[in-house]
């Protein structure tokens, strides 16, 4: 069963809203003004007075089970990498599903990527998979549960877990209690792993493109990933940080 992982320690000062798209689809957030400041750079551990303290914070993930002890951890985006979403109706919409918005249920279409299913089920089997979402959980949730009929997260992480960083909600890597030589981010945003680019492996910003086939084009990609030690000699080696 997918946990739904909460986050610690992290503000969730709520912007004023700008509309629906920017109330819970992370694509369009980044003009809303800061909230609190959060500390980028001593992630798991509390500063107080400039002094870093011994205490650490909670990280976002629990340990990992022992299906998944030794695998590599994968963070995988959700809109504009494995789906499109709109408030707009869609005649080819795989999924609609109803949001509740100030107290009124809007429908929201939901396109799936060319292959995302076979994506999915492959990453599912080699990797400890995670689904990290700079969206809100109760648009997200939903959309997770009919697109991973795998089971392939093993958690899931919304905008709550991410850090509000120069406009943008980050996704801190380094706060998922994970070793960093065996995590990688699929994204569509380079500003979500802006932190750790060479954790990195970038996919195009998905909309409409039937005929895209990103997806499936990476399968062999991870495959071969799956058995390093670390993924920085790859990745690197590859060049998909650049």
């Amino acid at each position: 069963t997918t946990e739904a992982c909460s986050s610690p320690a992290v503000s969730t000062k709520k912007p004023r809203s700008r509309g629906f798209f920017s109330s819970f689809f992370c694509c369009l957030c980044r003009d809303q003004p800061d909230p609190q400041p959060v500390n980028n750079n001593a992630p798991l551990l509390v500063e107080e007075n400039g002094t870093v303290s011994k205490v650490q914070v909670k990280p976002l993930l629990p340990p990992a089970k022992s299906k998944d002890s030794g695998k590599i951890c994968v963070v995988i985006d959700l809109d504009e990498t494995l789906v499109h979403s709109s408030f707009k109706p869609v005649n080819n919409a795989d999924f609609i599903i109803p949001v509740e918005i100030d107290g009124t249920v809007h429908q929201v279409y939901v396109l799936k990527r060319p292959h995302v299913d076979e994506f999915l089920k492959r990453m599912g089997e080699l990797f400890e998979c995670v689904l990290f979402t700079a969206s809100l959980a109760k648009y997200a949730d939903p959309v997770s549960d009919l697109l991973d009929k795998w089971g392939a997260f093993r958690c899931r992480l919304f905008r709550e877990s991410c850090v509000f960083h120069r406009g943008n909600y980050v996704k801190d890597l380094s706060r998922l209690g994970r070793d960093l030589t065996k995590v990688i981010i699929v994204d569509n945003s380079p500003a979500s792993y802006v932190f750790h680019p060479d954790n990195a492996v970038p996919v195009a910003s998905w909309f409409d493109d039937m005929s895209d086939t990103e997806l499936l084009d990476l399968i062999p990609f991870f495959e071969r990933l799956s058995k390093v030690d670390n993924i920085y000699t790859v990745l690197k080696q590859q060049g998909t940080t650049s």
